[in-house]
């Protein structure tokens, strides 16, 4: 199938793909290791995940150009995991692995194409409420205390270490801020400013003594683990899987329309899903969290050459080779300078775009995202994802059915309606008191069922109805049922029912469900002036106390 097969690695662009990749890996390294510390697993598994994921991803992934790794959300999702499952790492890595399978499991089943249907409120407040759990934890191991539990854990113990904070730690992190805030575009486009921050910083720290650093590492290949299930704990496995594996999609797949935009390609979204879920299980299995399409080390990738799968693969080769080597020297970084870089990371992962708009943006939009907003920070990543889109989906179902009842209309004046020629308007007038025209176009589903009940119920005396579905490309269950109600009521109180222009759509829904069972073929009419003049006849060949004998 093509979306388990391996990318191809030309060298067209060897020269590109070749510092693309190195580039992305020299931003990468310093973004791992604070991921891996916040995750609470450790800076070596922050590099093994950018490691597995990256290479795999790149290998087996839809968009050619992405490179993959630790990122804040995952990160934030990863920190959670850990914390559920403290005391048991292996079944915390057990999960990534289950969330790259169910990962396949999307890509196989063709989802990715759904991730485009999410509001861009929900977006935007999930990725807002994301950059703000980052800025807050980090708080903590700025002011020289260790990474917190959670947000309200953050919170709580911060005016204390406000009160008590350790100066010279403070000192390095906001260093670090400053630098890969305010380093030039020109200097960072040659030496990334998160890896000049954390090499000054940790020059700076060394002199100065008691700031925390990140101490002795382990280094070398990392060794695989046998999955271990809790299945005292499984429905919890799953859902964290799941969280991990749908936050995971989304990120990646947005990075993905992000690469689309800037290289000029199209991704393959369900091959991304593959590619990340391959990725994220080598990753669980080695070791290392979660990861997703980085955006910042993709455009990275693209700005400095990098376009096909083969740029992905040097950047994770690059990683694994420094890790190889790198125990020694990760040991004197900062926590400090990490949290530093990470706080600019929480800005970046901020939607200014879209607050800046929020006094525009209608009011629907501006509640929606503040609502995932506040959920994201206070209550956990997917409740506030499921509630923004279903809240979303009601505030859309509601606009549709507004939308829709106004098209359902009884017309009583055919001269003023340009549905009708000059002949079936005159004989309209003719009959005008015996005839109910009840028009309806556009879809028409349950939204608007209900209302369609209401506008029949409050109409006037007729003998004929014609219902006039000429302009309904479909109709749903519930408004299927609407219509079998209004004929109902028509021929319970002895009137005639047509029915004009049944769309195959409509017609196999509403006879498979048997809502058309009490109008005959002979009362089924393809245009409105056959209908019409079907009515006429029908009412001027019997006299008016017939018309109330039921048929």
């Amino acid at each position: 199938m093509d979306r388990f097969r391996l990318n191809r690695l030309g060298n067209s662009r060897l020269q590109g793909d070749l510092f693309g990749g190195l580039t992305a890996a020299i931003v990468a390294l310093p973004l791992a290791l604070a991921f891996g510390v916040a995750s609470g697993a450790g800076p070596m598994a922050g590099l093994y995940g950018a490691i597995c994921v990256g290479l795999f991803a790149s290998l087996f992934g839809g968009t050619p150009a992405q490179i993959s790794g630790p990122t804040g959300p995952m990160t934030i999702v990863m920190a959670s995991v850990f914390t559920q499952f403290a005391g048991q790492p292996a079944v915390a890595f057990t999960v990534v692995l289950m969330a790259g399978a169910f990962q396949i499991l999307f890509g196989y089943l063709r989802l990715g194409r759904y991730v485009n249907l999410m509001p861009y409120p929900v977006i935007s407040g999930f990725m807002t409420g994301i950059g703000c759990i980052l800025i807050i934890m980090e708080l903590d191991p700025l002011l020289g205390y260790p990474t917190p539990h959670n947000v309200l854990n953050a919170l709580t113990v911060l005016p204390d270490y406000l009160a008590h904070l350790n100066p010279r730690a403070l000192a390095v992190g906001m260093l670090a801020l400053g630098i890969v805030l305010f380093t030039p575009k020109r200097i960072g486009r040659v030496v990334p400013s998160p890896l000049i921050a954390i090499v000054l910083c940790s020059i700076v720290a060394w002199p100065l003594g008691q700031v925390p650093l990140l101490g002795a590492i382990p280094g070398g290949f990392p060794l695989p683990h046998l999955p271990e299930i809790d299945f005292g704990q499984l429905n919890h496995m799953l859902v964290s899987a799941a969280v991990l594996a749908a936050l995971g999609s989304v990120d990646s797949l947005l990075t993905s329309l992000v690469a689309d935009n800037v290289t000029r390609t199209y991704h393959d979204s369900d091959k991304e899903l593959v590619g990340q879920g391959i990725g994220n299980m080598v990753s669980g299995l080695f070791g290392g969290i979660a990861g997703a399409g980085a955006t910042i080390r993709t455009l990275s990738n693209v700005q400095a050459g990098g376009r096909t799968p083969l740029s992905g693969v040097v950047h994770a080769l690059a990683l694994l080779a420094i890790v190889l080597g790198l125990g020694p020297l990760v040991a004197w970084v900062p926590h400090a300078a990490l949290a530093g870089i990470l706080i600019k990371v929480g800005i970046d992962v901020i939607d200014w775009r879209f607050i800046r708009r929020l006094h525009r943006a209608p009011r629907v939009d501006l509640v929606l995202m503040l609502v995932v907003l506040l959920l994201t920070v206070f209550v956990d990543v997917i409740t506030a994802v499921a509630v923004g889109i279903v809240l979303a989906s009601l505030a859309f179902v509601k606009e549709m059915a507004e939308l829709q009842v106004d098209s359902i209309k009884t017309v009583s004046d055919p001269d003023h309606v340009k549905m009708f020629d000059p002949e079936t308007a005159q004989l309209m007038r003719e009959q005008r008191e015996g005839i109910m025209f009840l028009h309806l176009s556009g879809l028409i589903s349950f939204g608007a069922a209900n209302e369609l009940l209401r506008k029949f119920s409050t109409t006037g005396n007729y003998d004929v109805l014609i219902i006039d579905l000429l302009d309904v490309p479909k109709v749903d269950g519930s408004a299927a049922l609407a219509l079998e109600e209004v004929i109902q009521q028509a021929s319970d109180a002895h009137k005639t029912v047509f029915i004009v222009g049944l769309t195959y759509p409509v017609a196999r829904l509403m006879g498979h469900m048997g809502c058309l069972d009490r109008v005959r073929e002979t009362e089924r009419f393809e245009d409105r002036p056959e209908a019409v003049r079907a009515a006429v006849a029908l009412l001027t060949a019997r006299p008016a106390l017939e018309r109330q004998i039921p048929r």
